[in-house]
């Protein structure tokens, strides 16, 4: 007893002491919105067992420093009086993040550390859409869609800095019950009945650079430029400033631009070489980003509309972006961004901004959002873009809900309204969307 006190006070005064020191720290690095340690946290906060930032709202969906969150693993592992669940949630959590604890002067044994090895989340979803069109000739078409995703996403501790890390999706076609091998539904064929791997990488962290090796999704714009998967490596390393270094190869087959190329380049011709560097910068309640990217491609050179003069054909993409946040209390939140390619002629430039009010919090029941934005999203500037209401080769508004049904599980709906950018006709969506995470 006398032990377990003398802990739990050397506990509290590591941690009061390096609150001072981290308070300033970046809240938008580091620890991802959506990352498992979030809703372990959520739990232990709502069985009591600690208070997070002492609002249990964990400031929206912002991101949080690895030694922000250790502070809080800190102050549950001064805990005595806890659940075996929550002894359980606790003692995984200090295996994650036990370089940063050890920092903190919070000792983890190895057998802690090392203990789940390979970690198992996932997220099963159904999705609808439901998207009308018209043509050049005034002929209006309406597509819908019903599709079903299995996501497993295991992690593998190789040592105290790497781990590997993968994606494997599912999909099927409901409409089908098949593979979409037509391409009648939203989705260009890509549907398919087998377990698919979509990511495999390395993963290693050093202090605060993070190394990335294999397959991963994009480090530097996963919304408005490209929500993709490419093949190379990423270095990110900084705290209130970052940088980002990525180098690679992307399969463009999945863009925008696959639907202005040449048939002659489907297939392994559609691989683009691309390297990439960005900036940002976030300090309380703002945050900066700017970004510069290239990519190689013969698909740029055959697309047609991408210059206007055949002479001119090139087969690069020079993209640069800048973007902006801030966020003026624990519910309301203001954000935009703006893409221009350099080497296009048309559709060569995407912009967004969007205002936010709180949102859905996969674990707490009954916590919800709303959002409004305006985006363009011209082709060649928006590749691969993932907002699931507007799409590459349009503009317009777009209207945004979400709320935690059950804990775990997650509701969405959005809805589209605006023209293509192409023939300047009317265009509207309609989605909506359950998750159920695990």
């Amino acid at each position: 007893m006398k032990k377990t006190l003398v802990s739990a006070l050397t506990t509290a005064l590591v941690v009061g002491a390096a609150s001072t020191t981290f308070a300033a720290a970046n809240p938008f690095s580091d620890v991802p919105a959506d990352h498992w340690a979030y809703d372990a946290v959520t739990q232990l906060a709502a069985d009591g067992v600690i208070e997070g930032y002492g609002d249990t709202t964990f400031r929206g969906q912002q991101n949080i420093t690895r030694y922000e969150m250790a502070q809080m693993i800190a102050k549950a592992m001064a805990k005595t009086d806890v659940s075996a669940a929550d002894k359980a949630l606790i003692d995984k959590l200090a295996a994650e993040f036990s370089d940063e604890l050890n920092n903190l002067g919070v000792r983890v044994s190895n057998l802690e550390r090392n203990a789940d090895m390979v970690k198992w989340n996932g997220m099963a979803r159904y999705t609808y859409t439901s998207k009308r069109t018209e043509n050049a000739a005034g002929v209006k078409k309406r597509v819908n869609d019903d599709e079903l995703k299995l996501r497993l996403e295991p992690s593998a501790e190789v040592n105290a800095n790497w781990h590997v890390k993968a994606r494997i999706d599912a999909n099927t076609d409901l409409a089908k019950d098949s593979a979409d091998t037509d391409k009648d539904h939203l989705h260009g064929g890509s549907q398919d009945t087998n377990l698919k791997l979509i990511r495999a990488w390395a993963d290693g962290q050093y202090g605060t650079t993070n190394i990335k090796l294999g397959k991963f999704g994009d480090q530097i714009d996963n919304d408005l430029i490209a929500d993709t998967e490419f093949s190379g490596a990423a270095v990110t390393f900084g705290n209130k400033f970052k940088t980002t270094i990525e180098a690679g190869r992307w399969n463009l087959n999945s863009s925008a631009v696959s639907e202005f190329k040449d048939s002659k380049f489907i297939g392994s011709d559609a691989a683009s070489n691309l390297q990439a560097i960005a900036f940002g910068y976030g300090v309380g309640k703002f945050n900066a980003s700017a970004s510069y990217r290239h990519l190689n491609s013969n698909v740029f050179t055959d697309a047609a509309k991408y210059v206007d003069n055949a002479k001119d054909a090139s087969d690069d993409v020079n993209i640069w972006a800048v973007g902006a946040g801030y966020r003026f209390d624990k519910n309301i939140a203001l954000d935009g961004k703006y893409a221009q390619n350099t080497e296009a002629d048309n559709y060569d430039k995407a912009w967004t901004t969007q205002l936010s009010y709180k949102g859905a919090q996969k674990a707490n029941k009954g916590t919800w959002g709303l959002y409004a934005a305006y985006r363009h999203l011209g082709q060649f500037a928006a590749v691969k873009p993932t907002y699931d209401g507007v799409s590459a080769g349009q503009k317009g508004w777009e209207f945004g809900t979400n709320y935690t049904i059950f804990p775990n599980v997650v509701a969405q709906a959005k809805y589209f309204t605006g023209k293509d950018l192409t023939n300047d006709k009317d265009a509207s969506k309609l989605f909506g969307r359950v998750e159920f995470f695990f």
